[in-house]
């Protein structure tokens, strides 16, 4: 099985990237995970409706780049919708036995995702209605991958 996860922005702090890759290599038993990052755009603060769809814009184009043919698309929005740890496993092992064996998560930047993106998932998911930074999102989003791993393989894992 493939994952992807797709999110704006470089890492800046050491501990979120030594997070990231501790995540990275428990999950290398399970699956070929690969994280791409794209350029994230200046956003100041004050911006106009105008100016902030127009950087949802230019990131969102940036990520539809990178999104592979043939994959489960699951987006990160606060409006998604919310399930526990055991129905997102639940989730992604009826659909690594379907046609697709591939997933795509992917994160947005400071202002979120842009619609188009959103649009195109085959899943929104919401991980909280609280707003969440979004380089801390990789590590939770890896942790919880993770957590749906051993919770398929009826692996033991801190509740």
């Amino acid at each position: 099985m493939k994952i992807d996860i797709i999110c704006v922005g470089k890492i800046k702090e050491r501990f979120f990237t030594d997070a990231i890759e501790e995540y990275s290599k428990r999950m290398s038993r399970y699956c070929e995970l690969s994280i791409l990052q794209v350029k994230d755009e200046n956003a100041p603060e004050n911006l106009s409706d105008l100016q902030t769809e127009q950087i949802l814009k230019a990131e969102g184009e940036r990520i539809l780049q990178k999104i592979p043919e043939r994959t489960y698309l699951i987006a990160l929005c606060i409006e998604g919708k919310e399930m526990t740890s055991e129905g997102l496993s639940q989730k992604l092992s009826e659909l690594m036995t379907s046609e697709r064996g591939r997933f795509t998560f992917v994160i947005g930047g400071s202002l979120g995702l842009w619609d188009e993106i959103k649009k195109k998932a085959d899943l929104r998911l919401s991980f909280s209605k609280m707003t969440f930074p979004h380089q801390l999102m990789r590590v939770i989003l890896l942790e919880q991958i993770y957590r749906c791993f051993r919770i398929m393989y009826n692996e033991p894992y801190h509740k």
